[in-house]
């Protein structure tokens, strides 16, 4: 849950520099007005609510107990949620089902924070971990769904390597090339903490995700959710197969590499109030967003070759602006995006990857204070702006909040941020077509079972 915030908090500092840029620059700003649209009473009563079990959070609750599987699916149920979304790949990369992938790992241990100690937890239970939820799940009349951790190989967290990468040093031309002030490196030479990714394009890499993929299909899924489906940052990925690739797209050669892209130690925030980009900044963020859409299609046969009837889907942030940094472009290509960013080609609308899903989760990650509005950074106008850009290319539209790192800053009173999570409901249910909330643990920690059953019933009245 961390890593969301962080991410959130990053966008918060760009959202800054990209105020005062703007305006110095008479930068064209992209909103639309609320929308009106009243929705049927059927189609306000069929529209989804899920629910995100993260597998690090809850593994302390549900790696050894079906029986609370049971109860707290059941409690979803009650409250209004329609659906919900097993996480099965850790931030380390290894997974909570069965997979024959050789060098998958199922996980059997993890390290947790409880009453403010680190503890190592173990999984002693041998029966199928994302079964049991698909077994209770659909025995209560819920759709279950997986989350799938896409891009990531391996993590460093409090001292500790695990994952793909640390067991199999094989596999280190399959991580990320990153670009540090000191130059190019690969991301297991970086000693900071935190996730280690996958380089999108090295085909090792995207082969290994895909068996992945083909084995999470055979399961009686639902749908299947891709996170982390993306570059790590906009550091990534600078190795010699992606120059030999680019140089390849562009078809000519990049005579000074990297800083006719950019130049070692910049920042994402700098790269926000440039007056002039290196001469093929935009090529290259236009060439990483088709990377990544093309590794979505890939993504989709395989789980269509397996089951058809599996929704394909992604959660985002729907801080759209910000995107490129990870090399996402996740509107439909109806959506022009270079009348609206300076830093977009006029090609980079065709990398568009919605017409690839059957159902986007949206990440409204705004503040308790913060629920209603037309703009970026509340919940409602994130819903908003992100339906307008999907625009029906993706059938199945659900925004919501991260109701547990909401609040850093502690503005917000307990009151307040149980009046957020009923008031969330309804307006990001009106705005898109579905409501998501990430996750259980913070309902269950804060007890907001009551509050987002509240919401439910105003969403569906």
């Amino acid at each position: 849950m961390t890593k969301r915030w962080t991410t959130i908090a990053l966008a918060l500092t760009l959202l800054l520099g990209v105020t005062s840029c703007g305006k110095k620059q008479n930068q064209k700003e992209y909103e639309y007005p609320n929308r009106q649209e009243e929705n049927t009473e059927a189609e306000a009563t069929t529209k989804r609510g899920y629910l995100w079990i993260d597998a690090h959070a809850n593994f302390k609750d549900y790696a050894n107990s079906k029986e609370n599987i049971e109860r707290d699916l059941k409690k979803a149920k009650e409250v209004g949620f329609t659906d919900i979304v097993v996480d099965v790949r850790a931030p380390e990369g290894d997974i909570l089902f069965r997979s024959k992938v050789e060098g998958a790992e199922e996980i059997k241990r993890m390290q947790v924070w409880i009453d403010g100690k680190l503890e190592t937890l173990e999984r002693t239970a041998d029966w199928d971990y994302l079964q049991a939820f698909i077994d209770t799940g659909h025995k209560l009349g819920l759709r279950v769904h997986a989350g799938f951790n896409t891009m990531v190989g391996g993590s460093v967290s409090n001292g500790v390597k695990r994952g793909l990468f640390y067991r199999d040093p094989s596999k280190k031309e399959w991580a990320t090339y990153e670009l540090t002030s000191s130059g190019i490196v690969n991301a297991l030479d970086n000693p900071a903490p935190g996730q280690k990714f996958f380089n999108p394009i090295h085909p090792d890499a995207q082969a290994y995700v895909l068996g992945l993929l083909k084995d999470l299909a055979s399961y009686d899924l639902d749908g299947i959710i891709l996170d982390r489906a993306r570059y790590s940052g906009m550091d990534s990925d600078f190795s010699d197969l992606s120059r030999e690739q680019f140089e390849a797209y562009i078809g000519r050669k990049v005579e000074h590499f990297p800083n006719d892209i950019l130049v070692p130690g910049t920042t994402m925030t700098e790269t926000l109030s440039m007056n002039t980009y290196p001469p093929y900044f935009k090529e290259w963020l236009e060439f990483r967003v088709k990377n990544i859409h093309d590794f979505m299609q890939k993504a989709r046969t395989a789980v269509k070759e397996v089951n058809r009837s599996i929704e394909f889907g992604v959660y985002v942030g729907a801080w759209y602006g910000w995107y490129y940094d990870v090399g996402v472009n996740w509107a439909s290509q109806t959506f022009k995006t270079s009348d609206h960013f300076r830093w977009a080609t006029p090609k980079y609308s065709d990398y568009g990857y919605a017409e690839l899903m059957d159902q986007m989760l949206i990440g409204a990650y705004a503040s308790p204070l913060n629920v209603y509005g037309n703009k970026e950074w509340t919940m409602q106008g994130f819903c908003t702006l992100a339906f307008q850009k999907i625009n029906g290319a993706a059938p199945i539209v659900a925004g919501g909040p991260d109701v547990g790192n909401w609040d850093p800053d502690k503005k917000a009173t307990t009151e307040q941020k149980r009046q957020a999570v009923t008031n969330s409901v309804k307006a990001c249910m009106d705005e898109c077509n579905g409501y998501f909330l990430f996750d259980i643990i913070h309902i269950k920690m804060y007890d907001y079972w009551d509050d987002v059953e509240e919401g439910f019933k105003k969403a569906r009245e």
